[in-house]
């Protein structure tokens, strides 16, 4: 069965103009497929993250074409691209940005209550399915500034999961933690994955991660070398 098309980015071409023009990313044309877990790696400076952004939405300034479920984004508001990063985007970033004053549960609601797609009663349930799958269902009533770093991050991905995203992003998921708990969030990736045909794109500067998934796409200066 042909698996279809989740990302695809076609010629993209970025500069940053800072005094003057620097050429930053060129050339890049990848397509993620629904279910792969891919990851793109490179040394820091190489552009990965500033291609992260980009292909996120978040950075409309380049030049070329992305497609996210086989819909161009070029030329969207920015209404229509923040409607699009929250119903088929999940992020999980190094720093797990969780809400102090809120408890995990509301912490992994919180992208449900901004969609307005689901009552509060519904985004509750969804919430512990969410949180039963990563197997963390018993940190529901904490509150966030009590958790380790290791499961704030566990969070982190639950939350990333309560709209149903088409792709989880991430940027250096686990460089933050250490390796036990790097390998836990692995883990629960590689799951998602095999278990849930969840589609994955993470930026990572662990050899180890990355030799783990689907496939590597490797940068140097901007281009994709492999």
């Amino acid at each position: 069965m042909m698996q279809k098309t989740v990302l695809q980015s076609e010629h993209i071409n970025k500069y940053f103009r800072d005094p003057v023009k620097v050429q930053v990313l060129k050339d890049i044309t990848i397509s993620v497929n629904q279910g792969e877990f891919v990851a793109v790696t490179g040394k820091s400076g190489c552009g990965k993250s500033t291609l992260l952004y980009i292909l996120s939405t978040m950075d409309t300034d380049y030049e070329g074409d992305l497609r996210i479920d086989g819909d161009l984004m070029l030329g969207k508001t920015e209404p229509q691209l923040a409607k699009i990063r929250n119903e088929k985007i999940g992020f999980v970033f190094q720093f797990h940005y969780l809400l102090n004053e809120f408890s995990v549960l509301k912490n992994v609601m919180l992208p449900g209550l901004k969609l307005r797609k689901l009552s509060e009663e519904e985004l509750k349930h969804k919430a512990m399915e969410r949180l039963k799958m990563l197997g963390i269902e018993a940190m529901a009533p904490k509150m966030a500034y009590r958790l380790s770093g290791g499961e704030k991050q566990r969070v982190a991905i639950a939350r990333a999961l309560i709209n149903d995203p088409l792709i989880i992003m991430g940027d250096e998921p686990t460089g933050n933690l250490d390796k036990k708990n790097g390998d836990i969030v692995f883990d629960l990736f590689k799951q998602l994955c095999e278990e849930f045909n969840q589609t994955l794109l993470i930026v990572t500067h662990d050899q180890t991660f990355a030799e783990n998934t689907h496939r590597i796409i490797e940068m140097e200066d901007g281009r994709i070398i492999g």
